[in-house]
C-alpha cells in the first residue's frame, strides 16, 4: 500500500520543532464549555479524542481574550487566571499523546453581541452592526487599542502558563483583526486606517507584542481569510499583507480557503487556486497551512500539491476523529454528512454541540 505524504512528520521551519505528521485540527465552534469561560471537560474530550487520532496540530476553538470580545455562549475563554486549571488539565491531556497544542485567540468585534458582553460592540469604525442595540459598533479610541493589544498578549502569556505549545490569532472570518484589515469596515484616517500598513497595524502590534513576552520557543501563528469580498478584503492584499508577516518571523500562516480547490473571487482571469497563488508569490515563507472542503486522502494530496505544508480540516474531523490514522491509505474517503445523532456522540460531541451541528444544513440526520 503506498503511503500519504500526509503522514509523514513536519518540522516548523524557525523552531526545529518537530510534528508527528502533517495533519492539524482547524479551529471548530461547538459551544461546550462554560458562561465563566472554562473550557468544561466535555470540550476537553472532543479535543483529546481527536489527539488521540494522531492529528499533529490540534487546534481549540475560538477562545476569547477579554469578555468585550466573546461572541457566543458556551465559548472558553483565556482572560482570567481562574481558567487556568481546566487548561492546564487539557494540555496535559493533549501532550499524553504526540500531537501538538495550539490555542486560537480571537476578539469578536462587531460580531460581539450587545445581549452578551453588556456593551456596545467594539470595532476599527462606527459601522453598521447587528449586534448592537444601536445598530452601530464603537469606534476603538487608542485606549481601546492599547487594551486590546494588550488582552491579547496577556491572553498568549496565560496560554503559554497553561502548557500550550502556541497560538493562532484569529484574523479570519470577519472577526476583529479582519475589521481592521478591510478596506470597507476600516473607515479610519488615523494610523490605524487608510493603507494596507495602517490597517494591519494592529495585527503586527498584537505579534510584536506577544513576542516580546513569551519564549523564543512558543509557536505564533495568524489564521486569515485571503479574500471577503464583502470587508473589502482581496487576494491582492493578502499577498501583500503575508510579505510583511513573512518579516515578523512568525511561525505559521494558516489560510481559511472555506473550498481550498476554488479560485480566487478577486483574481478572476488566474486559474490556479488561492494557495498556489499565494505559494507561488514568494520564494521563502512561514510554515503555509491552508484549509477548506478537504475531506479524502487524494484531497489532502492534492492541497500539497498547491504547495501547502500542512492540510488543515474541520468539518471531516467532526465525525472521523480518526481520520489522520486512517489518511494512511491513499485510497481513503470518509462517509460525508448527514451523520446520525449517535455517530456523533461516538466521536465525543455532547448534545449541545450537536444541537449546534443540527443548524448545518444536511449534517445531521
Amino acid at each position: 500500500m503506498k503511503e500519504s505524504i500526509v503522514s509523514k512528520p513536519y518540522t516548523f521551519k524557525r523552531l526545529n520543532i518537530q510534528i508527528q505528521n502533517r495533519t492539524v485540527l482547524a479551529a471548530m465552534t461547538n459551544k461546550q464549555s462554560h458562561d465563566n469561560g472554562v473550557i468544561s471537560n466535555d470540550e476537553i474530550d472532543w479535543l483529546v479524542e481527536r489527539a488521540k487520532g494522531k492529528f499533529g496540530i490540534i487546534t481549540t476553538a475560538a477562545t476569547n481574550v477579554s469578555l468585550q470580545g466573546k461572541a457566543w455562549d458556551g465559548e472558553f475563554g483565556v482572560y482570567d487566571d481562574s481558567q487556568l486549571p481546566q487548561l492546564t488539565k487539557l494540555t496535559t491531556n493533549i501532550h499524553q499523546t504526540k500531537s501538538i497544542i495550539i490555542a486560537q485567540l480571537f476578539h469578536g468585534g462587531i460580531r460581539s453581541p450587545q445581549k452578551i458582553t453588556g456593551t456596545i460592540p467594539i470595532s476599527c469604525s462606527e459601522i453598521d452592526c447587528n449586534e448592537s442595540e444601536t445598530g452601530k459598533s464603537k469606534e476603538a479610541t487608542e485606549k481601546d487599542i492599547k487594551k486590546i493589544i494588550n488582552d491579547f498578549t496577556c491572553s498568549a502569556i496565560r496560554c503559554c502558563e497553561a502548557g500550550f505549545d502556541g497560538i493562532e490569532l484569529h484574523g479570519a472570518h470577519g472577526y476583529l483583526i479582519s475589521q481592521f484589515l478591510g478596506k470597507k469596515t476600516n473607515l479610519r484616517k488615523d494610523r490605524w486606517g487608510g493603507n494596507l500598513k495602517n490597517r494591519s497595524r494592529l495585527l503586527n502590534e498584537i505579534i510584536s507584542s506577544i513576542k516580546n513576552n513569551v519564549p523564543e520557543s512558543f509557536i505564533i501563528g495568524i489564521r486569515i481569510s485571503p479574500e471577503i469580498e464583502s470587508m473589502g478584503i482581496e487576494l491582492n492584499d493578502s499577498i501583500n499583507l503575508i510579505g510583511q508577516l513573512k518579516n515578523l518571523s512568525i511561525d505559521f500562516i494558516h489560510l481559511s480557503c472555506w473550498d481550498v480547490f476554488a479560485k480566487s473571487i478577486s483574481l478572476i482571469d488566474d486559474d490556479r487556486t488561492i494557495t498556489q497563488i499565494i505559494t507561488q508569490s514568494y520564494s521563502k515563507l512561514p510554515t503555509i497551512i491552508s484549509t477548506g472542503n478537504v475531506w479524502s486522502s487524494i484531497d489532502a494530496e492534492n492541497l500539497l500539491n498547491q504547495g501547502s505544508d500542512l492540510v488543515g480540516v474541520g468539518r471531516v474531523a467532526i465525525a472521523h476523529p480518526n481520520w489522520p490514522k486512517n489518511i494512511l491509505d491513499l485510497k481513503y474517503n470518509p462517509k460525508k454528512p448527514p451523520f446520525t445523532v449517535e455517530e456523533l456522540e461516538k466521536a465525543k460531541l455532547n448534545q449541545t454541540f450537536i444541537s449546534y451541528m443540527k443548524n448545518w444544513k444536511n449534517f445531521v440526520k
